[in-house]
């Protein structure tokens, strides 16, 4: 008999983000920055694995900001995420937009108990330095993609100028972000990502950093890692499903 998974999320996150579910798909609210990335995002993931047709899971989807976006690409997308507020909304969204996404309150850890090996692409942005143990969450996206598939990891290196930046200056100064919403500890090296990517058999294809200019109110994608970046895998086609 298998032991029951231990729950990987931290109650305060969920609870701070179900707090401003309401105002997920405002692009003036406190997820503006997300809305401003989110075209970035998706053509670089749509320049390296074509969605259409393909299935996609996105990890940590929140209000379907991404989610809907690769489903408008022609994906068979379903978001999963813990925080039933935001699935609320993403849920509303997509049935006013007319966007087929299937939207489940799951874990990536229990629902590769039941799924390994079926999505062609695994989406999970902005999520890994919210949840207590990443190395689970990164297995666990692992498990879920069939042998030739994507995994895509965006998130926040642990760097002093993270810090300056992603805290002091996107939360406290520009206040692109609510106070409290990144704890520095959390934040991952692009090392640390790939290391336990590759312990789960996953081959980095594609690095990019993710840079902001406050003058111009403008984000964009770079070669350079030392604050916001993003990481492409893919499971070797001989790999076991």
């Amino acid at each position: 008999m298998t032991e029951p998974l231990q729950a990987n999320f931290d109650p305060a996150e969920l609870a701070r983000f179900s707090a401003l579910a309401s105002r997920w798909w405002d692009p003036n609210s406190e997820f503006r920055p997300l809305h401003h990335i989110n075209p970035l995002r998706l053509d670089w993931i749509a320049a390296l694995s074509p969605l259409p047709r393909s299935t996609v899971l996105d990890v940590g989807c929140g209000g379907g900001i991404l989610a809907e976006a690769m489903a408008r690409r022609g994906a068979d997308v379903t978001g999963i995420d813990l925080a039933r507020a935001p699935l609320a909304v993403a849920t509303l969204h997509a049935r006013e937009a007319g966007a087929a996404v299937r939207y489940l309150a799951t874990s990536a850890e229990e629902l590769a108990t039941r799924q390994a090996a079926r999505y062609d692409v695994v989406t999970c942005m902005e999520m890994l330095e919210h949840v207590p143990r990443p190395a689970e969450t990164i297995a666990a996206c692992a498990a879920l993609v069939k042998p030739g598939g994507w995994v895509f990891f965006s998130t926040i290196n642990r760097t002093p100028l993270s810090w300056l930046v992603a805290i002091v200056g996107a939360e406290w100064v520009l206040r692109l972000l609510p106070r409290g919403t990144h704890q520095w500890r959390r934040f991952i090296r692009p090392a640390e990502l790939v290391a336990q990517a590759q312990g789960q058999g996953l081959v980095l294809e594609d690095a990019r950093g993710l840079g902001y200019n406050p003058f111009t109110r403008r984000f964009r994608l770079h070669r350079w890692q030392g604050v916001g970046y993003l990481l492409a895998f893919r499971r070797p086609a001989n790999a076991r499903g």
